[in-house]
């Protein structure tokens, strides 16, 4: 009897190991959608798609180590300046700890900001938490990358 109980239980911990890994790959799935989805929104000046995916307490430090809230990025983004013309994330690694996840990776961006053009590349850190059955994005930080 002992010996089929530890094959049930043996069988039961690979069954959620591998369910565990399959909700794991969904997870970083939806977060690298909606990673996209918050490039284009930045791309298109799109608050509102902004609003959905970024948490009520978003913050983003950039590369000047200026610190902006939610409002403050919606603002920015609804008066379209700066205007991006390019706006991409890309070489993202994405690491989960439960419902919360650290994304790095390089966001390039083009654009203008009143008459002044821009171009350039990124290391980005972003912080995703799952509430309500959702990822959001609480934190994100940027660092200019040296040509």
């Amino acid at each position: 009897m002992k010996p089929l109980m530890l094959m049930f239980a043996a069988v039961l911990a690979t069954t959620a190991a591998v369910a565990q890994a399959r909700d794991a790959e969904q997870d970083k799935s939806e977060i690298l959608r909606v990673e996209a989805a918050l490039c284009r929104a930045f791309e298109q000046g799109d608050a509102k798609a902004l609003r959905e995916s970024l948490d009520e307490t978003f913050t983003l430090t950039d590369s000047r180590g200026v610190v902006t809230d939610l409002s403050q990025n919606l603002a920015e983004v609804e008066k379209r300046d700066p205007l991006y013309t390019e706006f991409r994330n890309h070489d993202q690694n994405i690491r989960l700890y439960g419902d919360a996840a650290i994304v790095t990776g390089i966001t390039t961006v083009k654009g203008r900001s009143g008459e002044t053009q821009f171009s350039g590349d990124f290391q980005f850190t972003d912080t995703w938490v799952y509430r309500g059955g959702h990822w959001k994005m609480v934190a994100s930080h940027a660092s200019r990358l040296q040509k």
